[in-house]
């Protein structure tokens, strides 16, 4: 794995977690063939465990060992940030602790959903989990539909000044307006909306965490690195196509389509697509070239 002092920058891939057994277990020996995948694919690193990795539905220790299995196959090739955020700070802290003792880049952690914490908790947990992975890079990672709440950017300006290693954050909320707020003055802000990416580039953004690049990385790399208006508009073709299934289990069949060795399993509740979704993706893919025919 490259050095933990390492900037992220351009595009991560916010990775698929391999599974098999119908979702119970992880699918350790197609994480090697999978980040070839997405190395082939032009990305410069990788988001372990995050919203697209289904990253809240597993165990802490399993975590550690999907964690541990990405960087291994990772290598000095891509940069690997791990997404530790969990339901308890206790659970949060020693998922940041594991990550930056694998020798993570970087660390991101999410806002606890169900609880809407105020300024005061939010602040509490992100230092703790900041402090725990220091001095490795950590992120705060908004994400208001899967949290419940925001994390104000008044939060962010004080977390600066208590976590020296407060290195950026990733900002999944659309549109370009409640993104903006975040653009901070040091702080490197990763989109995950990959309709923004254009946008955002021009006021500063340091690129993207695109669930999208979990399947099809040389479609979202090259656009990552070279936003065109023209670029942006297939990605959001892209991303509504998808969208119009489940999520996830939708861009595993479409991962296995581009060829990689990812099964359609994921862990409940989450469901896979049915064999009429699954043609109806695959066709509308086609269509879009954004697939082998």
């Amino acid at each position: 794995m490259r050095d933990s002092g390492v900037v992220l920058k351009g595009c991560l891939a916010a990775v698929l977690t391999p599974l098999r057994d119908g979702g119970a277990a992880f699918d350790e020996e197609a994480v090697p063939a999978y980040v070839d995948f997405l190395a082939a694919g032009g990305v410069d690193g990788m988001l372990v465990l995050g919203t697209t990795g289904e990253g809240m539905l597993f165990s802490v220790e399993e975590r550690r060992r999907i964690a541990r299995a990405f960087a291994a196959a990772a290598g000095d090739r891509l940069d690997v940030a791990v997404h530790c955020g969990a339901q308890t700070t206790a659970d949060t802290v020693a998922l940041a602790e594991d990550a930056a003792a694998l020798g993570a880049a970087a660390v991101a952690v999410i806002a606890p959903p169900y609880f809407a914490l105020d300024e005061a908790e939010q602040l509490a947990h992100l230092a703790a989990a900041a402090a725990a992975c220091a001095p490795t890079p950590f992120y705060a990672y908004e994400f208001e539909a899967r949290s419940g709440y925001a994390i104000p950017p008044r939060v962010v300006e004080r977390l600066r000044e208590v976590a020296p290693n407060l290195a950026g954050m990733k900002v999944s909320d659309s549109p370009i307006d409640r993104v903006a707020p975040y653009l901070l003055d040091g702080l490197d802000v990763f989109v995950g909306a990959e309709p923004l990416i254009f946008e955002a580039a021009a006021l500063g953004a340091a690129g993207s965490v695109s669930g999208l690049a979990s399947a099809f990385p040389d479609v979202v790399a090259p656009i990552v690195h070279e936003p065109t208006p023209a670029g942006v508009a297939l990605l959001e073709r892209l991303r509504k196509t998808v969208s119009a299934f489940p999520f996830q289990p939708a861009l595993k069949v479409a991962a296995e389509l581009g060829g990689a060795p990812v099964r359609e399993d994921v862990r409940a509740p989450l469901r896979t697509l049915t064999r009429d979704e699954k043609a109806r993706l695959g066709a509308a893919l086609a269509e879009l070239d954004a697939v082998p025919s």
